[in-house]
């Protein structure tokens, strides 16, 4: 078990559960196997819930999760010599560090006389299967979602296996918590302690609740709630429009083939335009992940050899420290990043403008964002993360061109109309009418006295001049492309 928390539709466990009478679920944490993009604290924390619901839904079927922490193969290697097992299976991941030493397991195996076998559970296509007419990766995402509709593939699950076979004999394990998933110091956010919820009870998808459980109950009050109303809902962060299925996708506790499955039950591409859209949004995903394995320095190099000369700025790290901190005195970038902290996860809308201020008004590079967020959000993937950055940034494929500079004050009065989600993450500013919050150094000091605004002791200073920045960088841009 790795990137596939559960147990549904899970080809790797319905393989083995099918070929053998014995089978010994097992989870590795090898952190420097996975490195120099081990899970970061808010993944960790969201995995610690995946794996105590992993734990309980194999336990109701008379079976056992075995835990191991350190080097994959040394690990396996205990457990083939304990257990006597004759045959290793498990779901392929993509990340570059990952496939190399899958790679070196695999060939391992091979030679030991071992069985293994590996399969693709996480994809809609893998990214060997879908090419341009040149027979390249694509570069753009609109040619690949055409030839995807226009290839429609009706995904294939695999059930519950049933029934399971009971484990009688199980190897050593540790505990969950000697893997030390959860924040260790108290600086470090407590994702843990607020945000979850382990019921379901809670409709309103205000928490958490991690597990394969957890994925459907995400997945049926989207369908239910906000589906309907999606291409309007998904860009306003106040509201509860998207379907927040991204962490569940990400450790693999739902599949975007099951997902799939359900809002095209027919096998057909869809035609409601709500469920394309969203759809849509899926192959995105997949996009991402198509030009990381065929691009494997997305997560450090810009995609655009030109950007490698880019004139970022060397003398930023206060500047840094107060955009994660969202001290910086523009609201709706605040408001990003302290729901980001408290909540680990970010409206998509949102991320686009963080990351626009970030690396055009502050001309901060683009990696430092994508190791914060890889760092704080819960459904914090390799090709999204990556992928997101470089779009932002101007400096990937089909990206956004860098000239596209978001204002933050215009897409807050756009997005976020009555302020609603400036109020929530940013109480300070509550008391400021809708048009003013999104701008309140424009506010003249008794209005703002009269709102309880102090600008520079209760709230800062804007941390950079929006339309003198946005020149800065277009210049600095222009350097570049001169050079």
């Amino acid at each position: 078990m790795r990137r596939d928390l559960r147990l549904a539709d899970n080809p790797a466990l319905s393989h083995a559960c099918a070929r053998h009478a014995q089978v010994i679920p097992v989870y590795i944490l090898d952190d420097p196997g996975a490195a120099p993009w081990s899970p970061g604290a808010a993944s960790r924390s969201w995995l610690y819930r995946s794996l105590q619901s992993l734990q309980a839904d194999l336990r109701q079927r008379h079976s056992q999760l075995i835990l191991r922490q350190g080097n994959s193969r040394e690990q396996l290697q205990q457990l083939l010599h304990s257990s006597g097992a004759t045959a290793v299976y498990w779901n392929r991941c993509y990340e570059p560090a990952l496939r190399e030493r899958d790679a070196a397991i695999e060939q391992w195996l091979q030679s030991t006389s071992i069985t293994c076998k590996t399969f693709n559970a996480s994809l809609w296509w893998e990214p060997w299967e879908i090419s341009t007419t040149q027979q390249q990766p694509y570069r753009v995402f609109t040619p690949m979602w055409k030839h995807m509709l226009n290839h429609w593939r009706d995904p294939q699950l695999d059930g519950l296996p049933e029934p399971f076979p009971a484990l009688l004999d199980a190897p050593a394990s540790v505990p969950l918590d000697e893997l030390k998933l959860l924040p260790q110091q108290r600086s470090e956010p407590r994702w843990d302690e607020a945000f979850y919820q382990s019921d379901g009870s809670d409709s309103s998808g205000a928490h958490w609740q991690p597990g394969e459980t957890g994925a459907w109950h995400a997945f049926e009050r989207f369908f239910e709630q906000a589906l309907q109303q999606y291409q309007h809902d998904r860009d306003i962060p106040a509201l509860t429009g998207t379907s927040k299925l991204s962490p569940h996708l990400q450790f693999g506790e739902i599949s975007s083939a099951q997902i799939i499955r359900q809002l095209c039950p027919d096998g057909q591409p869809p035609t409601d335009k709500m469920i394309n859209s969203f759809i849509r949004e899926l192959a995105w995903r997949e996009f991402s992940w198509h030009l990381l394995y065929h691009f494997p320095d997305l997560p450090e190099q810009p995609l655009q050899p030109q950007f490698a000369n880019f004139p970022w700025r060397i003398d930023y790290q206060s500047d840094l420290a107060r955009w994660q901190q969202g001290k910086t005195g523009i609201p709706i970038i605040d408001a990003g990043m302290r729901q980001l902290w408290q909540h680990g996860w970010m409206h998509n809308r949102v991320r686009m403008l963080v990351a626009s201020l970030l690396t055009k008004n502050l001309l901060i590079p683009w990696q430092h964002g994508a190791r914060w967020f890889w760092e704080t959000l819960v459904d914090a993937d390799l090709g999204n993360n990556s992928q997101g950055w470089q779009w932002t940034a101007g400096c990937g494929v089909d990206a956004a061109p860098f000239f596209r500079i978001f204002n933050p004050v215009t897409q807050g009065r756009r997005f976020d109309p009555k302020g609603d989600y400036v109020r929530r993450f940013v109480p300070e500013l509550a008391r400021l009418t809708d048009q003013q919050i999104h701008a309140p150094w424009a506010v003249d000091k008794t209005t703002l006295r009269q709102s309880g605004v102090v600008l520079g002791e209760n709230y800062p200073q804007p941390l950079v001049d929006l339309q003198g920045s946005r020149q800065r960088a277009l210049e600095a841009w222009q350097q570049m492309r001169s050079a």
